[in-house]
């Protein structure tokens, strides 16, 4: 698995740990990642990228390379170059399984190191946690939309980049997709890929027919994309096919564009009185969870549903509003107070009740029946089990009931 090089920081992390060095500063620090506000209309999230949080704190090394770089900027002298020459994270790491429905304040991930290593590590920490919950809990919303219809994934085209790509692959698999167009995602984590072709095999032949033979002589129980002239004509082509060719031949059409409620309507009426009821039909076309609502609450007669761009980038929530912050250092609790962005100090615990969260200090457990959700996923610099889960489990806890919940915060935390 990729992961980031060790200079994937911010300068300020690195000026600031040069001066905790100076300053002999290197007592134990506790840092937090939360989520400050859900998105507009958002009702939960889903706990996502602790798998590649966890491989880059446990693979994190400045190289020669990386050293040689920083002895050539102002900022940096050569006792802060040696020190980072053997630089390892040599921490704990606390925090929900992936998988694990969460809410604000309540924290993605828990970092206690000495306040150097956990500092420079902030970037990181935000980057690798924060997408990948963002696309699963977008992805979990298409799910419950769907009602039980599959959701298919073919978004790496409009991630922001490469890995981003792959990450929402598997973020959005962790939130009840079926399957990935991506292949890089597939041979990466073992998740179903799924595709057929696109408008411009069609258009590379002599005509649509054509194109559609060429296709099920050589991928039987394909699915046919019928809208590239005009849906009806294409529903059509793909019965002749599918009656040329037999029984399961042709197993489903893709509708990516127009009115899909209505042609959704026209093809299944097409397909069941030709006696192809079981070719299935497929929607996309930049759905997201309220599109694929309002196609479920119409009836319409669409087996699967395909998602790209609104799920990888969504336009409702384009990134999570989150923040990795300092809640204890040297056993003494600390708290930003700014207007409008205060922390809370204190390390936590969130204890799940039946009816209830409540985030509190770490440790005092409210009461014998509340489940901790932070567990050890990192001591002293390792995984443990917890922090090596199959990605079929954490697939399995994400998909229970999801839905809004009371966070109550312990009055012992304000201080």
């Amino acid at each position: 698995m990729n992961t980031p090089s060790a200079l994937f920081v911010d300068l300020y992390e690195l000026t600031m740990a040069q001066v905790y060095y100076d300053r002999g500063m290197t007592g134990d620090a506790v840092f937090e990642l939360t989520v400050r506000e859900l998105p507009k209309n958002w009702d939960y999230l889903i706990a996502a990228g602790l798998e590649r949080a966890l491989m880059f704190l446990e693979t994190l090394r400045f190289s020669d390379e990386d050293l040689a770089h920083l002895q050539s900027l102002p900022q940096f002298d050569r006792r802060f170059i040696d020190q980072l020459r053997e630089f390892r994270f040599s921490g704990e790491v606390w925090a929900p399984p992936e998988g694990t429905i969460v809410y604000p304040g309540e924290p993605l991930i828990q970092v206690m190191a000495p306040l150097p290593e956990a500092q420079i590590v902030e970037t990181a920490m935000i980057n690798q946690i924060a997408y990948p919950t963002l696309v699963a809990s977008k992805a979990a919303r298409a799910v419950d939309a769907a009602a039980g219809r599959p959701v298919i994934e073919f978004g790496g085209r409009r991630a922001h980049g490469s890995e981003a790509a792959i990450e929402a692959s598997r973020a959005t698999y962790i939130a009840g997709f079926e399957a990935t167009s991506s292949v890089e995602a597939g041979r990466r984590y073992g998740i179903p890929t799924t595709g057929t072709m696109a408008h411009s095999f069609i258009l590379a032949e002599d005509d649509e027919a054509s194109a559609f033979e060429a296709f099920v002589s050589r991928y039987p129980a394909t699915t046919l994309l019928v809208d590239t002239f005009d849906t009806a004509t294409g529903v059509n082509n793909a019965i002749k096919i599918a009656k040329k060719y037999g029984q399961g031949s042709v197993g489903a059409i893709r509708l990516d564009s127009g009115d899909l409620r209505a042609e959704a309507w026209q093809a299944r009426i097409k397909l069941d009185t030709t006696g192809l009821p079981d070719v299935r039909i497929v929607a996309s076309g930049g759905l997201d969870e309220y599109q694929i609502a309002g196609l479920v609450e119409a009836n319409a007669p669409i087996d699967v549903y395909a998602c790209g761009t609104s799920i990888v980038a969504p336009p409702d929530a384009s990134t999570l509003d989150s923040a990795y912050k300092i809640v204890e250092y040297d056993g003494r609790p600390v708290a930003k107070r700014s207007p409008g962005k205060p922390s809370i100090g204190h390390r936590k615990q969130v204890w799940r009740a039946d009816d209830h969260d409540l985030v509190g200090r770490f440790g005092e457990p409210p009461s014998a029946d509340a489940e901790a959700l932070l567990r050890p996923m990192m001591v002293s610099g390792q995984r443990t089990t917890h922090g090596q889960e199959t990605l079929e489990l954490i697939r399995r806890r994400a998909g229970v009931a999801r839905g809004p919940r009371r966070v109550l915060i312990d009055p012992s935390l304000i201080d």
